[in-house]
């Protein structure tokens, strides 16, 4: 199969031609396509160019067995969610092999104000994934095509056969919802 000659095709119709036919051709189409992204998301965090190569590698293997084992709904933003994980694995290991060392004695402030930085922009990232899972499906669904995916209302409403008016409803309750999900998770953490 010529990749090229796919482009044109949603993510989602090639993921359903693989869940339909078990054919893993499909998912190299869809992998292929996100391969710049993933290596992008391996440099962030690993700041290796052959760790984050080795990364892009084991993120293709976890999402072959992966999703012959169940089914996503949204495909890049599930792919960067495995990417960013395997990173934080990656990292979490090699802090268990290192010697420890005091990391507040070897910071400058300046350091130690951007792990902190990190670190709160990270947990912030993860209570976000955890509220949107608690949305109901179509708040769910419009909140992640309008946010993560960048599409429009009207290609919303083609996307999902809502109305215009359900699409905006759904995206409004879904960040009210959403705010109010994040405080009841974030007092649960104080």
């Amino acid at each position: 199969m010529n990749p090229d000659k796919y482009k044109h095709i949603e993510d989602s119709e090639l993921l359903n031609k693989f869940y339909a036919e078990k054919d893993n051709e499909w998912l190299g189409i869809l992998l292929q396509r996100y391969t710049l992204l993933l290596l992008g998301v391996c440099m962030k965090y690993l700041k290796n160019e052959e760790e984050a190569k080795d990364g892009v590698q084991q993120v293709f293997l976890k999402a072959i067995t992966e999703l012959h084992k169940y089914k996503v709904d949204y495909f890049k933003s599930w792919l960067y969610m495995v990417a960013k994980n395997h990173c934080l694995m990656k990292l979490r290991d090699k802090g268990k092999q290192s010697v420890e060392i005091n990391e507040k004695l070897l910071a400058t402030p300046d350091e130690a104000e951007d792990k902190k930085n990190f670190l709160a922009k990270d947990l912030a990232l993860t209570q976000m994934e955890a509220a949107v899972q608690q949305l109901n499906t179509e708040q769910q669904q419009c909140i992640t095509l309008f946010y993560l995916d960048k599409k429009s209302y009207q290609e919303i409403t083609a996307h999902t056969g809502y109305s215009l008016l359900q699409v905006k409803s759904n995206i409004q309750n879904g960040k009210r919802n959403l705010k109010i999900i994040l405080e009841r998770l974030q007092q649960h953490e104080q």
